[in-house]
């Protein structure tokens, strides 16, 4: 996962004089008293219910949106988002936190909404997320990013695609001019030659501003692949706008290698007594775990490392109007535990792929809208921010389910959430207990 040496100027040093004063402090952990934890656990109850809106920062406006009473004149709002439109499908939001992020771009407490049907699921990244929030907070940096589209054209041998090789890599202004000219947001920052046989695929990788950019990149793309098909010395036989290299909605190594959307690492310091009391473990038995699941991944051909980032990826992308399929590539990445003095746990996540954003998609849709207001992260501006926060909740995941698989409770919250025979599970209310601990 290694970022250009060019890059690195331009991300790391937007955090500047956060990396050369006192102002760096912005990335430590702070342990000023956090808000509130989200009341009720799993009851559903319209008193419980009031409770959690009257939360600190939650946006009275939100709620509205978010009510559960069918709604039978929205059509037009969804005509840009969907086909053949009938209705909405009812997704339960549950609010995970407080997460205290100490992130370049997001640098506050958040209640996290997750859109799930999963139980146990809001739960265990609600505990994650305090146990983060205890700690002082996790540090989270955007270290890069870039949206490709890769497209591919076919000639009648080697030595015409070797010629348009050589064309195209002297093309690179007038590529961006072109993709310039499609959008207001986009920009053409760099392009990557793939020559195979009588074949020559173009990966144009492109920043977009703070929309996951999807749709931009490929207009902006069949823009150049126009022009080629035009002013090319050597005219392809064909051509196609996008032939499977750019990783687009599937984890590859590529992208692992590289960045697809915004790359983010976020780490956590966690105390060995907030170890035992939160998560009813210990740093060693994390470390251990951690280092037997690192090697079972490695066997199994895992790409990246981790426990479950898909499980609050999907969540979040989903309350917030993410383009879900992109949780196939998202949800690729590296997860860290260390032992450090005093029994302290030092966890880390790096996640090279989050296709994310703030405007355009589905960002605009009024419950979706409404769970980025939750946040505090709507439109232009926030999508960095939005990322960091993304990295969180992963983190936050990651620890609470090695917790629950090393202190013996992955089982039992899941069948005391999920399967309780006896009717809803109204016995298990407290985020502390180890039988919520987990998913």
């Amino acid at each position: 996962m290694s970022t250009n040496y060019r890059r690195v100027l331009e991300f790391v040093r937007q955090g500047l004089p956060l990396w050369t004063r006192d102002d760096r402090r912005r990335l430590r952990p702070r342990h000023d008293p956090a808000p509130p934890g989200v009341p009720g656990a799993s009851a559903a109850d319209s008193r419980t219910v009031d409770l959690r809106w009257q939360l600190p920062g939650m946006p009275a406006e939100a709620r509205e949106l978010l009510d559960d009473r069918p709604s039978c004149d929205l059509g037009d709002i969804y005509t840009r988002n969907i086909e053949n439109f009938i209705g909405t499908v009812k997704v339960p939001v549950g609010l995970a936190g407080p997460l205290r992020v100490n992130g370049v771009h997001a640098n506050r407490d958040y209640y996290v909404p997750l859109a799930t049907t999963e139980a146990a699921l809001v739960a265990s990244y609600s505990r994650g997320a305090q146990v983060v929030t205890e700690a002082g907070g996790c540090s989270a940096v955007v270290l890069n990013e870039g949206v490709t589209r890769a497209p591919a054209f076919v000639f009648d041998s080697l030595p015409a695609a070797a010629a348009f090789a050589s064309w195209a890599s002297e093309q690179m202004e007038t590529f961006r001019e072109l993709a310039a000219a499609t959008t207001r947001y986009g920009r053409l920052v760099d392009m990557m030659v793939t020559v195979e046989g009588n074949h020559v695929h173009l990966g144009f990788e492109f920043t977009t501003g703070d929309a996951s950019g999807q749709n931009m990149v490929t207009i902006a793309t069949d823009a150049i692949c126009r022009h080629i098909d035009v002013h090319a010395p050597v005219r392809p036989q064909r051509w196609f706008i996008e032939a499977n290299l750019s990783g687009d909605k599937k984890a590859t190594t590529h992208s692992f290698m590289s960045v697809r959307g915004k790359k983010v690492s976020a780490e956590v310091l966690v105390p060995g007594d907030v170890v035992a009391a939160r998560l009813h473990t210990t740093t060693a038995a994390m470390v251990d775990y951690w280092r037997i699941s690192t090697l079972g991944g490695v066997m199994s051909g895992s790409i990246g490392v981790q426990g479950h980032y898909a499980n609050g990826l999907a969540a979040l992308f989903i309350a917030c109007g993410q383009d879900a399929a992109c949780v196939a590539e998202a949800a690729v990445g590296v997860t860290r535990m260390e032992p450090r003095d005093g029994g302290a746990l030092y966890a880390a996540v790096t996640l090279p792929n989050l296709i994310v954003g703030t405007v355009g998609g589905g960002t605009a849709l009024p419950s979706q809208h409404a769970c980025l207001e939750v946040l505090g992260l709507v439109g232009a501006g926030q999508a960095r921010a939005f990322a960091e926060v993304a990295a969180a909740v992963a983190l936050a995941g990651e620890l609470s389910i090695v917790a629950a698989i090393t202190a013996g409770h992955f089982a039992a919250a899941h069948q005391r959430l999920a399967r309780d025979l006896d009717g809803p599970a109204t016995a298990v209310h407290q985020v502390g207990n180890p039988a919520v601990a987990t998913r």
